[in-house]
């Protein structure tokens, strides 16, 4: 079967046999020997909420233990992939001390390590969080209208996630500390440049064509691939991968959580969105904006 029948079939039984299986927020499906994972919230992104996590942490689970699937595809409905946390939920703790102290994880829950083979349909906003979730799997599928960043940089929330170690294995110590730092928007030709991004293509069809590259890989033997997979990973972070995430895990609570709560509020005002790094702060007016203000109902003296 060529690549396009596959790739028609695999879209008629997907929209055939859609179900939610945990609940809407998170959407499983079969198809063959591959798993898709779908975060449904298009309503706000794809931000992940802790329930949303929790149920996209069990998914992704369920997909480790299932013996008959070889590969996962993670992807977004609604246009975008993910954004990341929902900030929403922060703000709006009463408690967050104890709240966001006492995750073990991060704020998104996720596993350090996914046992098998796993694609990123990447469309829309992957950012923050969401680039921590497209950086967990393996490979990265990029509709050519898609935007990276690590957006939350904007508003002081630490990465929790990973981004810190797998960016820098990924694409360098110097591409990773531009990303960091300065929370700019990586778009697709640039992610496929850097090395972030495995394909770049058209708008609408990430998902289609994950699906198409996952197919490719059910084909191999399995037990070689995943011994091949994992001694890469090995090398990549010298088996001390699990250390250097409880690290950054560490070091992120080190930022005070109410500058977090104060972050996550900056942003439901407003400020930021769309990935602005521009008046992230309220305007200091100086005295005389404030007597030539046209909207003071005292009309300013004139100077001359």
């Amino acid at each position: 079967m060529n690549k396009l029948r596959i790739l028609k079939v695999s879209f008629i039984r997907f929209k055939r046999n859609m179900h939610t299986t945990n609940g809407k927020e998170i959407l499983v499906e079969k198809l063959s020997r591959i798993t898709t994972i779908g975060i449904n919230r298009p309503d706000k992104r794809n931000s992940v909420d802790f329930k949303t996590a929790k149920l996209l942490k069990n998914a992704i689970e369920e997909f480790e233990k299932d013996s008959n699937s070889y590969v996962a595809v993670i992807y977004g409905t609604g246009g975008n992939f993910c954004s990341g946390f929902d900030f929403n939920e922060i703000a709006e703790l009463e408690n967050p001390s104890e709240s966001l102290s006492s995750l073990e994880r991060g704020l998104m829950d996720f596993p350090s390590h996914i046992k098998k083979p796993t694609i990123a349909a990447v469309n829309g906003y992957a950012v923050a969080g969401g680039l921590d979730l497209a950086l967990l799997c393996d490979l990265r599928v990029m509709e050519e209208t898609a935007v990276l960043g690590l957006y939350s940089r904007r508003f002081g929330i630490p990465i929790t996630d990973g981004a810190t170690v797998k960016l820098q294995a990924m694409i360098g110590l110097s591409r990773a500390l531009d990303m960091i730092l300065t929370g700019r928007s990586l778009n697709a030709e640039e992610a496929l440049q850097w090395g972030i991004a495995n394909r770049i293509v058209a708008c609408g069809t990430a998902l289609g064509q994950a699906i198409n590259l996952a197919s490719s890989l059910t084909k191999f033997p399995q037990e070689c691939l995943n011994v091949d997979r994992m001694s890469t990973y090995n090398s990549a972070y010298g088996n001390v991968f699990d250390e250097l995430l409880q690290e950054e895990r560490k070091n992120s609570k080190k930022v005070s959580v109410n500058s977090i709560v104060e972050g996550a509020k900056k942003f439901l005002s407003g400020l930021g969105r769309h990935g602005k790094t521009y008046n992230l702060t309220e305007r200091t007016v100086c005295d005389w904006e404030k007597e030539f203000n046209t909207n003071n109902s005292n009309k300013p003296k004139s100077k001359l």
